[in-house]
């Protein structure tokens, strides 16, 4: 009955991530991440940003409220600097869309699994019912 074993699924599924690793929101993805990493305004803040960050994990530790509170708004304040440096902005919006991608693939794949159990059975799709009432006899 099975006309695909589960490494066949996996490895069309390794082909998929390859195809989906060589789109155009991709290529832009790697040639922003390239700019972040040469800029040294944004790699200066990023080191900043981690250092403020173990410093607030250590001040909440010891339980330095007053002191962990200044942490927090000099980490709001350099977060805020980084996300309005154009090429982080940039970088973030194609995260967005590779996000949206990937979540469209997932459920395409998903919807389609259903959808073909439903067909496979004599059920109906619109209605989203296999056909399984039917064969056990059960009335809708």
């Amino acid at each position: 009955m099975a006309q695909y074993t589960r490494k066949q699924v996996v490895d069309a599924a390794h082909e998929l991530g390859k195809m989906m690793a060589d789109i155009e929101e991709i290529d832009r993805f790697k040639q922003l991440e390239a700019k972040l990493n040469e800029n040294l305004k944004v790699q200066a803040h990023i080191k900043k940003i981690k250092a403020l960050q173990k410093q607030a994990v250590n001040l909440q530790a010891y339980g330095k409220g007053t002191a962990l509170e200044k942490v927090e708004q000099e980490l709001d304040r350099l977060q805020s600097e980084l996300d309005e440096i154009p090429v982080v902005a940039e970088f973030k919006e194609t995260q967005v869309v590779i996000n949206d991608i990937l979540q469209m693939v997932s459920s395409t794949i998903s919807r389609e699994v259903t959808n073909e159990v439903i067909r496979s059975t004599g059920g109906d799709v619109l209605k989203g019912e296999t056909g399984s009432k039917e064969n056990t006899g059960c009335s809708h």
